[in-house]
Formats: C-alpha cells, structure tokens, sequence
C-alpha cells in the first residue's frame, strides 16, 4: 500500500476564522448538532470525575433491551452519529457512552488503557439498568473495550457485536502511518494533517470527507486524554471472546485500513474463540469508520442482529 499523498488544499471553502476555531475543536459538524439538541446528557461519578452519556427514546419502543454504544479511540459518542437515526426509527432506546477519558468524560485516577475502564464502565451499566443486561455494540477501541467488559462481566451484557475492533493481534501488518499535528503552529496545516489521516486510517473513500467530517474528528481527537493506550496492539479481543457468555457478532469494513487483506484470519480467530459466534459480515468498499462511511450497508447488517431474540 503506497502512502497517499499530503492534501495540498482544503476541499471546501471556508474563512480563516473557520479553519481556526475547527482546528481548535471549537466547530461541531451539523449532524452532531441535530443529535446533540435531541439527547439527554447524563453523568455518572467516578473518584477523577464523571463518565457522560448521551441517551435517546425512540418514538415507539419496540420492548428490546437498550442498546449500548461504545466508540473508538481518540473519539465519542459522535462516531455513532450516522447511526441514531436508523436505531431508534427501530424502535431502539439508545445510550452512547464517552468513554472514560474520551469527550465528556473525565480520566478515572491511574486509567491508561482499555483495561483499567471496565470497573467503571461495569459501574456505570450497573447503576444505569439496574434490573437488565443491554445490547452492547462497539466500534474500533470501543469494540475491544466492549468485549473486555462482557467477558469481565458476563451478566451485563446479553449481546455484543463488535465493529472494526483491534485487538486481534495482527497488528505487525498495519500498512499505515499517521502523522502528527499538535505541534503545528498553522491551523490549516493542522487540518490538512486531520484529513490525511482520516484518510490513511478511518474512511476508504477519501472524497467523503468533507467539512463535517474533519469537525467531528477535531473536535473528537483535541479531547483525546488517553494517548498512551497499547492494549489494542495485542490480541486482548480474541482472548477476551473466550470469556464471553452472550452471542457475538462482528462488522467490518472490506477496506478496514487495521487489517488489509487479513479478514479473513479475523474471523477465523473470532470463530475459533467465540462460545456463541454469529459471524463476521464485511461491507464493501467501506474503511475503518464503517458505520459512518457506509450508514446504509452498515444498517442492513446490524438491524437484524438487533431485532434477534437473545
């Protein structure tokens, strides 16, 4: 895989006081807007803070358990923004969690990695559905973090379907490289970097990202208060699915910039380990950021996995 070349340009067109308050994080994408004024925000305590959720009711629930979402690394509840729409137009009540250390939500004391959350996240969903296990779906760092927590804490979670997770252990075959952009000093240089690495590592299609785009992901990576985190490199995920009790099930992107060329050995690791597998669906001519990238595809796949009786 040859490394794509630096944008020259922005491809929209904006004023300078536009590039610096969306390379400050200071610009939200009009989607996350539209779902922001919709949402209930609630915060749970922890001993460094609060872990924040954002909660949505459907108009007609159809009874199913709430569904839980987890995002990727360096991201929030926003990675999911694609997704409330089909979600809760079936029926669907949904919760999507900052985790700790992510948006919202502030650093738990001695928190570094996926591993040192799931105490609070396991306090969280305890708190929160006291009565019921939820469905829980992850996407990238959140699918690994999900399938953590449903092994650490089986009677939480009644499904988990993961979503372009690492934790695999294939790692050694990562093509890419993202390049740095906190020490720039030109905020347009700052955003050139953003929209290469969307590129190089979250969308197949470069041509989809757009203005929205790249205020998300800002607005997203300037709350980043976990950069140290290296569990994913390893196969945490693989190891953790033979702990879990509940079905699972997984969605990739064809293109998934993780594991170009390497799905298949994916799914036959996840099969191999899983008690209650369901399969590994990939969506053609998708990248990493799936769900966001392919909304419709990604939708058709996850919505009959959710409609399933567990």
């Amino acid at each position: 895989m040859n490394e794509a070349a630096m944008p020259a340009v922005l491809p929209w067109e904006c004023s300078q006081e536009e590039i610096t308050a969306m390379a400050a994080g200071q610009v939200h994408s009009t989607e996350v807007l539209h779902w922001l004024a919709r949402a209930e925000r609630v915060k749970h305590p922890h001993a460094g803070g609060h872990t924040t959720l954002h909660h949505w009711v459907p108009v007609q629930p159809n009874g199913l358990a709430p569904v839980v979402l987890f995002h990727g690394g360096s991201g929030s509840w926003t990675h999911w923004v694609r997704s409330l729409g089909p979600l809760l137009a079936a029926g669907h009540e949904v919760w999507a969690v900052d985790l700790p250390g992510f948006g919202a939500s502030d650093v738990p004391p001695g928190v570094v990695d996926a591993d040192g959350m799931l105490p609070v996240l396991a306090e969280v969903l305890q708190a929160q559905f006291p009565l019921q296990s939820v469905r829980l779906m992850g996407f990238s760092f959140g699918g690994m973090t999900a399938g953590m927590l449903a092994a650490a804490y089986p009677c939480l979670v009644q499904q988990l379907i993961v979503v372009g997770a690492p934790g695999i252990g294939l790692t050694n075959k990562h093509p890419f490289r993202l390049k740095g952009w906190r020490h720039l000093e030109d905020p347009a240089e700052q955003l050139l970097h953003h929209i290469y690495n969307l590129g190089e590592l979250m969308v197949h299609d470069r041509s989809c990202i757009d203005r929205d785009t790249v205020a998300l992901h800002v607005a997203n990576v300037r709350c980043d208060h976990l950069p140290r985190r290296r569990i994913s490199s390893t196969d945490i995920l693989v190891r953790s699915l033979a702990q879990v009790e509940c079905p699972v099930a997984a969605i990739y992107g064809e293109n998934d910039a993780l594991y170009p060329g390497t799905l298949g050995e994916v799914e036959a690791l996840m099969a191999a380990n899983a008690r209650h597998w369901q399969g590994l669906q990939r969506i053609a001519g998708a990248g990493h950021w799936v769900q966001y990238e392919a909304p419709a595809a990604f939708h058709a796949a996850v919505m009959p996995l959710l409609a399933a009786t567990c």
